[in-house]
């Protein structure tokens, strides 16, 4: 039987996950949900439903894996509980310094309703985190760097455009090349935030838009500008799909440690990523995880869980033997 998954807002994330379904023979797309009117919304599965977002916890017993696709800064704080009392859900909530405060919100309600919820899966965090984890493992002796980009942030542009008198904007992470190649070179640095990354924002203001208070509004937006240096730039609607309309990403997670009695050995873990389309691989990473919520909660495992705490063989369509036999 397939695994039944529910998208819940379809924008770039949930049109991602759409096309991440297509390529797992385990899945199907029951329904699609929107804040929109459904009657405008297209969608690429013949099959499937497209449904109000109010109408959502109709299909309870209908879906086996509800996937929120909203944004970190206003709706996943809100939604994820809300939908995890009454259904499994996967998140890609990506505020780090919010996680423990998220993780307790969702975890409350998942035990309540005997739901499985599984939040900040992506790949930072979610992949990158579990780079980390497993560098700091195998290499109690080092230090841990992590450079994302260049490439667009959805949250970061996505917490842009809630900001009032902006039409649309995107936002690139850049790291500092001189700090990225320290790292590689053995020279074990103590980087702050300010020297690994710069943040660039192209901006359209809707008219009659102050930029001077737009601008000081993102550049002093806590956990999201306020310890860069950041630059912002006013553009036109036309340049911004001309010259801005993709959304590659990337980055690099770096463990620097040493071995021996004497830690006379150097060691260097990298693990990177180059991506064409930040919220197409974002929605593969999610989809491998519902897969996980699903089995978790077959066996009656409730409550809320993160990358840390899935068996990696629960995200794989392969069986343990065929794992064993082919990857191991």
């Amino acid at each position: 039987m397939s695994i039944r998954i529910g998208i819940l807002g379809y924008g770039n994330l949930g049109r991602g996950v759409e096309c991440a379904i297509k390529q797992n023979p385990d899945m199907e797309l029951a329904a699609v949900f929107t804040r929109r009117d459904p009657a405008g919304v297209s969608i690429l599965t013949k099959e499937a439903a497209v449904c109000s977002a109010a109408e959502a916890m109709e299909w309870k017993g209908r879906i086996d894996v509800m996937i929120l696709c909203g944004g970190s800064a206003t709706d996943l704080p809100v939604q994820t509980p809300e939908y995890a009392g009454a259904f499994n859900v996967v998140d890609s909530f990506d505020t780090h310094a919010r996680i423990p405060e998220h993780f307790a919100n969702v975890d409350a309600a998942a035990k309540a309703g005997n739901k499985v919820g599984i939040i900040s899966v992506g790949w930072d965090p979610g992949m990158f985190s579990l780079n980390r984890m497993y560098a700091n493992a195998i290499l109690p002796q080092g230090n841990d760097y992590t450079f994302w980009g260049k490439g667009v942030s959805q949250g970061h542009s996505d917490a842009i455009r809630r900001i009032p008198g902006v039409k649309d904007a995107k936002q690139y992470t850049i790291p500092v090349e001189a700090a990225l190649e320290s790292v590689r070179n053995g020279e074990n640095p103590c980087l702050s935030t300010r020297e690994k990354h710069t943040r660039e924002c192209f901006v359209v203001l809707e008219p009659g838009a102050d930029a001077a208070s737009v601008e000081n509004a993102i550049i002093t937006m806590p956990n999201y500008f306020a310890d860069y240096d950041t630059t912002v730039h006013f553009i036109s609607e036309e340049e911004l799909r001309a010259k801005h309309s993709g959304i590659p990403h990337g980055g690099f997670v770096l463990r620097s440690g040493k071995t021996g009695w004497e830690e006379e050995h150097n060691h260097l873990i990298e693990y990177s990523l180059k991506l064409d389309s930040n919220p197409e691989f974002t929605s593969c990473v999610i989809v491998a995880y519902a897969r996980a919520a699903y089995r978790l909660a077959s066996q009656g495992v409730t409550g809320c869980k993160t990358v840390f705490d899935i068996p990696p063989a629960y995200l794989s369509v392969k069986s343990g033997e065929e794992l064993r036999a082919s990857m191991l």
